[in-house]
């Protein structure tokens, strides 16, 4: 997960921990993180390397925002299937449409309301964790 906001990390973990889905959750603040962790670069040189079933990204962080992160994954090889959920505040047509442009598998606006961005969360985390299939 790629997320600068804490308490939109504290929260969507929680909402993921209903399902016991929270489990293996790495948080990161900015892209920048969220690209060293999947290339295993930085502080993460050192974790057991592939993909996470899933990268939940917001667009607006700082460094390397969130269609930036998008991008360089969709253009890297050993990156470019794995699953990406857009996981934004951003309402705007144009983020949308660069974003599925791009190949993001889902996009989710955060709701304001705090149950109905817990119940979005957990919708996610049993689709991307318990229904989906994708290849090794």
């Amino acid at each position: 997960m790629a997320e600068d906001n804490p308490q939109d990390v504290e929260l969507t973990i929680e909402a993921l921990s209903e399902h016991n889905l929270a489990n293996n959750v790495v948080a990161v603040k900015d892209g920048v993180e969220a690209m060293e962790y999947l290339n295993c670069e930085g502080k993460f040189k050192d974790r057991k390397k592939g993909n996470p079933a899933v990268l939940l990204l917001d667009i607006k962080m700082p460094r390397m925002n969130g269609i930036e992160v998008l991008e360089a994954i969709r253009n890297d090889e050993t990156l470019k299937t794995l699953p990406v959920v857009m996981l934004t505040s951003s309402r705007e047509e144009p983020d949308l449409k660069t974003c599925y442009k791009l190949g993001v598998n889902a996009y989710v606006v955060k709701p304001v309301n705090f149950k109905d961005f817990l119940d979005a969360v957990k919708h996610i985390g049993i689709f991307w964790a318990m229904l989906n299939e994708y290849p090794n």
